[in-house]
């Protein structure tokens, strides 16, 4: 099979085609198969199951889903793996440091300033986080591949990551259309492995813990992933007005009943539970006797934002060598810590072939993408990146690999990541088989968040052909 209508995209990798406009021996069955449907058809059936699934981003927007899924061979995947563990297990430890001993700012290693200028930095939970039950039980690593085919970490996740249930259920939709050519592996028991981290998270002594989802009800943008989690597990779902404090104990009204809550999986989007002077927010007021008195935990942690931190990115490789004494298996896409002299200087005499990043942000908000913005973009971004070099990281611009995508009933390029999700329990770490690939909708487009209209396909890990 060939595609004489599929116009790559000069100097950007393909998933699916060749340089030449051949198949991929890993996607030649896939294609050979989609060929043979009817592409309006098949999006229009795939559009209507989205439909009568309620599977939304936010209230009443359906999610995107195309019907051609991303194809990552056993061998590709295996080493995959083993890198996303790797990560997952450096950044749990930083974080259990930067709310403990802090070995990491002593040594020189990664400087005190991200610490004190962090806005994923909770000082509330100083002293509440353990290495021995990993603060960020759930991880999203965002990942793209080079022109070169290097599959690199562009973004950390590791605060309330979202799309492991679209992920499932977007496999139970897509997968039935496009028959048993090619056989996925299955998605390695995500929920049931999610069930046990919960219920390992428990503080000690409580054998048949209670846990909860916290939410903020329909409202998020997540709301069928809270569903889901709550349905499958057979979890509460509770917002904060459920839940009330009483003598360093945390209680829910669920039923009608009161009942302590042990394990709390946090969904909501209030990621503060103290203000700038110290003093608790309101859902402060409701968790944090509890946690101080090691009657609660949450999955994920507050103050797992850290490691969301622009700037936390920047340093992961040197966290891996210095809590795991190993070399990174998966590289960081380049970044530069505005806030260092030497890294600041360098980075603006190139500033215009780089990518502005706000540290604190998350979904591709308040990002430049300095080559390919305007005039008076770029303006901006270089003024506001002189006034406080220390809000900002700079990277190096990575093209996104295309993948083919049914656009008007054809098969079209558009601009792909990866998001593979990480589970790191007491008893150890686990990753989805696969994950969630995100796609943009607009021909070059490069942002690909759900949360700015990007679409979501399937991904499958398959035996490679060609091995």
């Amino acid at each position: 099979m060939s595609a004489p209508s599929y116009p790559l995209e000069p100097g950007c990798l393909d998933e699916a085609f060749e340089p030449d406009g051949s198949p991929r021996p890993l996607y030649r069955e896939l294609l050979e198969g989609v060929a043979r449907q009817d592409l309006a058809a098949l999006h229009d059936r795939i559009e209507a199951k989205v439909a009568a699934a309620d599977l939304t981003f936010g209230e009443g927007r359906p999610i995107p889903i195309d019907p051609v899924p991303r194809l990552i061979a056993v061998e590709e995947w295996e080493e995959l793996e083993a890198g996303l563990l790797q990560r997952a297990r450096a950044l749990n430890a930083f974080i259990a440091d930067a709310y403990g001993p802090q070995r990491i700012f002593e040594a020189g290693v990664v400087p005190r300033r991200l610490l004190e200028t962090s806005s994923g930095y909770a000082p509330a939970m100083a002293g509440l986080l353990d290495s021995e039950v990993p603060a960020a039980t759930i991880a999203g690593l965002d990942l793209v591949r080079t022109s070169e085919g290097e599959l690199q970490v562009l973004e950390d996740n590791l605060r309330m990551p979202s799309g492991a249930c679209y992920s499932l259920a977007i496999r139970e939709i897509v997968a039935p259309e496009l028959g048993s050519a090619v056989a996925p592996r299955h998605l390695g028991g995500y929920l049931e492995k999610l069930g046990e981290a919960i219920r390992e998270a428990a503080p000690q002594g409580r054998d048949e813990p209670f846990a909860v989802v916290l939410s903020d009800g329909p409202e998020n943008g997540a709301w069928y992933e809270h569903e889901r989690v709550g349905r499958e597990l057979d979890l509460p779902i509770v917002t904060p007005d459920q839940l009330e404090a009483s003598r360093g104990r945390l209680l829910a009204r669920v039923a009608d009943r009161r009942r302590q809550v042990d394990v709390v999986y946090r969904r909501l989007d209030m990621d503060q539970i103290s203000k700038p002077d110290g003093s608790p927010t309101a859902l402060g007021e409701l968790l944090l006797p509890a946690l101080r008195a090691g009657n609660l935990r949450c999955v994920n942690a507050f103050g797992t934002g850290l490691a969301d931190d622009k700037l936390t990115h920047a340093y992961v490789e040197r966290m891996i060598d210095f809590y795991l004494g190993e070399e990174p298996s998966i590289r960081s896409v380049p970044s530069y810590d505005l806030g260092d002299e030497a890294a600041w200087a360098a980075a603006m005499e190139r500033l215009g072939e780089l990518v502005i990043k706000p540290r604190g942000s998350f979904g591709g908000h308040g990002v430049t993408i300095m080559p390919r913005a305007g005039e008076a973009e770029r303006g901006r971004a270089s003024e506001a990146v002189h006034r406080h070099p220390e809000q900002f990281i700079a990277q190096e611009p990575v093209g996104l690999s295309t993948h083919p995508t049914v656009c008007d009933g054809e098969l079209q390029p558009r601009r792909v990541d990866l998001r593979p999700f990480v589970i790191s329990s007491v008893e150890g770490g686990a990753a989805m088989t696969g994950g969630l690939t995100r796609f943009a909708q607009g021909a070059g487009e490069l942002i690909v968040n759900s949360s700015q209209g990007g679409g979501c396909k399937d991904t499958w890990v398959v035996e490679n052909p060609a091995a």
